[in-house]
């Protein structure tokens, strides 16, 4: 079955406002074997919503809408549907009831103005909303199922679980949507396409897709089947054949982020961990610590951007960053060293680089960022170039700090860079 998804509201073409409704939508109807063909956001316009309910109609069977049926003359979808579907529009006393019950909960009287989320469509079954004045609405025509539902997440999320999902269940059929998803770093998106094109153009009836974040590629493979077994099998095939294309790149098999797999290996291991930081200002330090129970395994960090306080809170010699320069692998060698050292902590991160826009040199442009991880048998560091504005260049510095962390509970001291005892 096909289905499409329509958001109302003027608020949603602007910046201010997320459209997260779709996505809880789409999820609960592709475990009903329900494939969403196309998500469409319209403003309050009577024409443009007609439009966009008379194409979904002759494109699906099943259309589900959230928003528009508030109070306001701008809340145009009860209308406009009840208009494209031939229906009138008929006021319903149950619901008005519902409506002064729930202002009178509130010590309020019921502004006149609530009346018109009372008119139902002629041969709609009214979708109680116990959490706002808005009911939802369920219609059938010609085979085609519409519902209509509030747009606040609160009042949506639970209506559709409870009174959606059921009669979309009597009518659907075995056939569902079988997910993977691997996640990598340290790899650009055409380097990831290049390795795994060659496995995923064998499996026609599998859709596949990349998609580059930053920091990250994640892969994504969907198929659509009524045998379990059968879908289950191909995707790990699919799956393991990717393993062997991207090896220690893929660092999660699921939608997990490279801080939260960093923080278990930590807590797998009783390791714990302090950094060291110049160019990034204690953003490898503030995504360490966004996991929740980051105390097991964080003891602490130092924001050290001026030289002075590389050597007074890293114990960076002054001879050391006078003779290599502050942004050199020498000095991320001994930050890493040094807050291990202070802090007591099995490992100690050091970063050092060039973040920009100014500040760089032919010899070390912007971009230029060297990142070291000591450990009790010796210490790495990896100098990069890397790409994009300020922000950017912090953000993949701090990925590689992570990535670093990851590969030495992966590999251990074997893992090769420029190796320095502690």
């Amino acid at each position: 079955m096909k289905a499409e998804i329509i958001a109302v509201g003027s608020e949603l073409l602007t910046p201010d406002r997320v459209d997260t409704n779709s996505l809880f939508i789409t999820e609960e109807l592709n475990k009903l074997g329900i494939e969403v063909l196309r998500k469409t956001i319209v403003g309050d316009d009577r024409e443009l919503l007609a439009e966009a309910f008379r194409d979904a109609l002759n494109r699906v069977p099943v259309v589900i809408a959230s928003g528009g049926l508030g109070p306001t003359e701008d809340d145009l979808t009860r209308e406009t549907v009840a208009e494209l579907l031939g229906r009138q529009l008929q006021r319903n006393e149950q619901v008005v009831r519902a409506i002064e019950a729930r202002f009178r909960s509130f010590k309020r009287e019921m502004p006149s103005v609530n009346l018109r989320q009372a008119m139902v469509p002629e041969g709609a079954e009214v979708l109680e909303n116990p959490r706002g004045t808005a009911p939802g609405l369920w219609l059938e025509d010609q085979g085609r199922k519409v519902a209509l539902l509030p747009g606040p997440p609160r009042e949506l999320k639970p209506l559709f679980l409870e009174q959606v999902l059921p009669r979309l269940q009597r009518q659907a059929s075995g056939v569902r949507m079988f997910h993977r998803e691997l996640r990598s770093t340290g790899l650009g998106e055409s380097h990831v396409e290049e390795r795994i094109k060659p496995v995923y153009t064998r499996y026609r009836d599998v859709s596949t897709t990349i998609l580059a974040t930053p920091g990250e590629i994640q892969i994504h493979l969907r198929k659509w089947s009524d045998d379990p077994a059968q879908a289950n099998n191909i995707l790990d095939e699919i799956v393991q054949s990717f393993e062997l294309a991207l090896g220690d790149r893929i660092f999660a098999h699921a939608a997990t982020s490279l801080e939260q797999v960093v923080a278990q290996l930590l807590i797998d291991h009783r390791a714990t961990i302090a950094v060291a930081e110049s160019c990034t200002g204690g953003l490898l330090a503030e995504r360490l610590t966004r996991i929740p129970g980051s105390s097991t395994y964080f003891l602490g960090g130092a924001v050290c951007y001026s030289n002075e306080m590389k050597t007074a809170w890293a114990e960076v010699p002054k001879e050391l960053i006078a003779a290599k320069g502050a942004v050199s692998g020498e000095v991320a060698i001994a930050l890493a060293t040094g807050i291990r050292r202070a802090v007591k902590s099995t490992l100690g991160v050091g970063i050092t680089g060039i973040a920009g826009p100014g500040g760089g040199s032919e010899e070390k442009p912007v971009g230029t960022v060297h990142v070291a991880l000591a450990a009790p048998g010796g210490s790495k560091e990896k100098l990069v170039h890397l790409p994009g504005d300020r922000e950017a260049i912090r953000f993949y510095a701090s990925q590689l700090a992570l990535d670093m962390v990851r590969m030495h509970f992966l590999y251990g001291d074997a893992q090769p860079q420029r190796a320095s005892k502690s």
